[in-house]
């Protein structure tokens, strides 16, 4: 089930999914007293508003793990990587409290990182996410143009992250699978414009090769849709 949020302005639509994501930690937070909660953010040039306000929110943030939706395998110092985004956004003000769950480790292969993430019970299924959407109707780093194995076994494994070879798009990945973002407690969604919007709608009118599409029909889904027209 899909609840649309719209907003007319980026800076209202920012303000509106930090209360909702600080909220839903809140309420994760205080139903474990002396647990950690992790929160999986996703990277690209949309966040980077909603991580200012995010960053300011009054959690414990000492409790709250952070953690990546998605990342390229690129090291932190690359441009391209969203560790670093949300190090240098995210991790700053209140949230510079919180711990940070980095996916990449170019220190070893893509595979074997993978098989660690898998093990770590640190990276523990995310209670909070947001995903972001690209054009082509992907969420998190789940391409449908990857290698026919990789996008099936995305689709298929209850594993919580798999690699992704993109068809189009720079740089292998690692990406939560599509059986941990349908897990996830609380999902929300951050998109702009009306090329997005009519993607999400499509998607989620009838079933589509693509994962956000995958995501949306699935009828034990909510996703709570923030978008803003700009």
């Amino acid at each position: 089930m899909i609840e649309l949020h719209a907003f007319d302005d980026p800076r209202a639509q920012a303000r509106a999914l930090a209360e909702a994501v600080s909220g839903a930690v809140g309420a994760s937070l205080a139903a474990t007293v002396d647990a950690r909660t992790t929160l999986a953010v996703s990277g690209g040039t949309s966040p980077r508003a909603f991580f200012d306000v995010l960053a300011i929110e009054p959690l414990d943030w000492a409790r709250v793990d952070v953690t990546l939706v998605d990342d390229r395998w690129v090291p932190e110092t690359d441009g391209a990587s969203n560790a670093r985004l949300v190090r240098e956004t995210l991790l700053t003000q209140a949230a510079s409290a919180a711990r940070f769950l980095p996916l990449v480790d170019v220190g070893v292969s893509l595979e074997a990182r993978i098989a660690a993430l898998n093990a770590d019970p640190s990276y523990a299924l995310p209670n909070v996410a947001v995903l972001g959407m690209g054009e082509d109707g992907h969420t998190a780093s789940l391409f449908a143009d990857a290698p026919v194995h990789e996008w099936t076994h995305a689709l298929a494994t209850e594993a919580r992250y798999v690699a992704v070879h993109p068809g189009a798009a720079p740089h292998p990945r690692v990406s939560l699978s599509m059986s941990a973002l349908k897990r996830i407690e609380h999902r929300f969604l951050l998109i702009s414009g009306e090329r997005k919007l009519h993607v999400l709608k499509a998607a989620a009118s009838a079933p589509q090769e693509n994962a956000i599409s995958k995501l949306a029909n699935d009828k034990g889904v909510r996703l709570d849709v923030y978008w803003s027209a700009k």
